[in-house]
């Protein structure tokens, strides 16, 4: 086996984190084998932002197997991956994006161990199919032997006090003490994590850690993969890092980060992200913050009288909205 060259000399690494300005594929190459716990990323969609090239999805799926397979060779054996995508558009066309992935984690031998739904209530407005209001998190293992840390993100149950009405355990509490595994949709409505679901919602222009990235992963979501997926002193990689959610994700729960980005303005804004988290100074939403819901008192949540007389004249009205 080939040895690789080392991208850092950890043993006198200082600190517990790591950002690379950089083409991935070309840092993965340096980095040994079975270096991460964790590989948590969204990869560019292909969609034709300012950060990517648009290309035909064949070659875009092409290029991005290249780096899953470094990916898979980086990530230790008893090491998680977790790939969040949305779906590829072309000319009205919607191309599902997890399911052309799955085929090719599969060659590389990787297992799901969940589809997870990502739920979310603001996006844009399709006009000639439904709006898209939901991404998919693909969380595949490399071994049978991963890491999963279920204790760490349960959450309350409906039910605690709920005990066996039959057999050997009958009158004993039957649920958990720590409350219940999560679902594999993580919804957006109007609650928090301790009313069961996991309220995630996407980083909009109000989102408190918006920054100039068009895409943002929400830190709420990089930290339940990291408290579940990873151990605490272990390395978690985002070889797409954009503006470092996922490094701060790690960092603040007591993980090693390695982050890479090939736009150097993302870099900067990564670090001082990170030292900003160092610092108490972090602009971030609270994993138990209610979702904002307008009140009917609020002007522009109201139905605009106009409206209501025109829905009414045509016999359009829903549930009484």
């Amino acid at each position: 086996m080939k040895v690789k060259e080392p991208l850092f000399d950890y043993t006198s690494l200082q600190t517990n984190y790591v950002v690379k300005n950089g083409d991935c594929l070309t840092l993965l190459e340096k980095v040994e084998d079975g270096k991460f716990d964790l590989i948590l990323t969204s990869p560019p969609y292909n969609v034709g932002k300012s950060y990517e090239t648009k290309t035909s999805i064949e070659k875009y799926l092409e290029t991005q197997e290249a780096i899953i397979g470094e990916l898979v060779r980086t990530l230790s054996d008893n090491g998680n991956l977790c790939w969040q995508v949305g779906n590829y558009v072309d000319k009205g066309e919607v191309f599902p994006l997890d399911i052309y992935y799955y085929q090719i984690f599969k060659k590389f031998g990787l297992k799901l161990r969940n589809r997870i739904i990502w739920y979310f209530g603001h996006g844009l407005h399709a006009s000639n199919r439904f709006s898209g209001r939901y991404e998919t998190i693909l969380w595949f293992s490399k071994t049978d032997d991963y890491i999963f840390n279920l204790d760490n993100v349960r959450i309350p149950s409906k039910y605690p006090g709920k005990r066996h009405f039959k057999g050997p355990k009958k009158g004993q509490l039957s649920g958990n003490p720590l409350g219940k595994n999560p679902s594999d949709i993580w919804e957006i409505i109007e609650t928090d994590w301790d009313k069961a679901l996991w309220n995630i919602p996407n980083v909009k222009s109000n989102h408190p850690e918006k920054t100039i990235h068009p895409c943002q992963f929400p830190i709420e979501l990089v930290e339940r993969c990291v408290l579940a997926l990873s151990n605490e002193g272990g390395w978690v990689l985002d070889p797409f890092a954009g503006v470092g959610s996922t490094a701060i994700g790690a960092i603040k729960n007591n993980r090693k980060a390695m982050a890479f980005e090939k736009e150097k303005e993302y870099c900067r804004i990564t670090n001082e992200r990170i030292l900003e988290l160092k610092d108490g100074k972090l602009k971030s939403r609270p994993v138990n913050k209610p979702i904002h819901k307008p009140s009917k008192k609020d002007k522009v949540a109201r139905m605009p009288e106009e409206w209501l007389q025109l829905r009414l004249k045509n016999g359009n009205i829903l549930n009484g909205h």
